[in-house]
């Protein structure tokens, strides 16, 4: 039996990769334009640094599972490359479509764990109160020069930046947070992430948590489509600006706000922003698994 798909003709796809191109530029030039001088942005740059998914790769579109592309006049789509694209015959002719079997055949064990992962995330209570202490106890105790973001001056001195620590009910759930805290703010956190138990500890309100799900968007591409990855991405990126606003280093500088977590007010604007980002994460993670559970429906 002829399988069911939706077909695009090169007019649409053109438009469609046009529109695409144009939303993925204001992220991914002012980016190339600092790597190629050398210099580095702490949130503008973080998620092509952080992630292996290339500004090459977020600029490339492709509508994902389901929709055939009408090939051009010279026999062409913009996924003809594509490793798992496959040709086919359409009633209104030759298209080339992704391969969902081959795609799923080679992936299954990425496919298993995301749904695992997405499916316990979205099923739990967001946790709040965290106040972005996680990126407080990266720098806890730390001498001069050693900080990650050495570029960065931190707003408090080091020794109340060390007093914030001790005094906060610290909870990362995070293994990819908790991981890169200092020896000495290890002991201070309440839990202990690790990555075999991730899908156990991972709770919609955290930051770390929300930033991934652009990690597990970009890893499942091109069976995800390439917008849905870039809503990932562009929620990443905006809570990553939270991380750093709420963060000890002042990123003033660079053009953001403060989020003083240390203080009442400060507390109250980030578990206001960590919410808004925890609904719209569980969004992101039920697109991801209506695309999962089209390809692959769980056994």
């Amino acid at each position: 039996m002829r399988e069911q798909v939706e077909v695009m003709t090169p007019a649409q796809w053109r438009e469609a990769v046009a529109a695409h191109e144009a939303r993925v530029a204001p992220h991914v030039e002012p980016h190339l334009g600092r790597r190629k001088e050398h210099r580095k942005h702490p949130v503008e740059d973080f998620l092509f640094v952080y992630y292996s998914y290339s500004p090459g790769k977020l600029r490339r579109c492709h509508p994902g599972a389901g929709v055939a592309l009408l090939v051009d006049e010279r026999g062409r789509t913009p996924i003809t490359d594509d490793r798992f694209t496959r040709r086919i015959t359409t009633a209104e002719g030759d298209a080339d479509v992704l391969d969902v079997d081959e795609f799923v055949d080679a992936r299954d064990g990425t496919i298993a764990f995301v749904r695992s992962l997405l499916t316990a995330t979205l099923a739990r209570a967001p946790h709040l109160g965290c106040f972005g202490m996680h990126e407080w106890a990266m720098v806890y105790k730390l001498a001069p020069g050693e900080q990650r973001h050495e570029q960065l001056p931190l707003r408090l001195s080091q020794a109340a930046t060390d007093d914030v620590v001790e005094a906060a009910d610290i909870r990362c759930t995070h293994f990819d947070a908790y991981r890169f805290f200092t020896p000495d703010a290890v002991e201070l956190n309440r839990e202990r992430p690790t990555r075999e138990r991730q899908v156990e500890f991972e709770q919609p309100a955290c930051l770390h948590a929300g930033i991934d799900v652009y990690k597990w968007a970009h890893k499942l591409a091109p069976l995800v489509p390439s917008d849905l990855v870039l809503d990932a991405f562009e929620l990443a990126k905006e809570i990553r600006t939270l991380d750093m606003e709420a963060s000890p280093y002042d990123v003033r500088g660079l053009g953001y706000g403060v989020v003083p977590v240390e203080t009442p007010r400060g507390r109250a604007e980030y578990v206001r922003r960590q919410r808004e980002f925890a609904e719209r994460s569980q969004e992101l993670r039920r697109r991801l698994l209506d695309v999962l559970d089209r390809a692959a429906p769980a056994p």
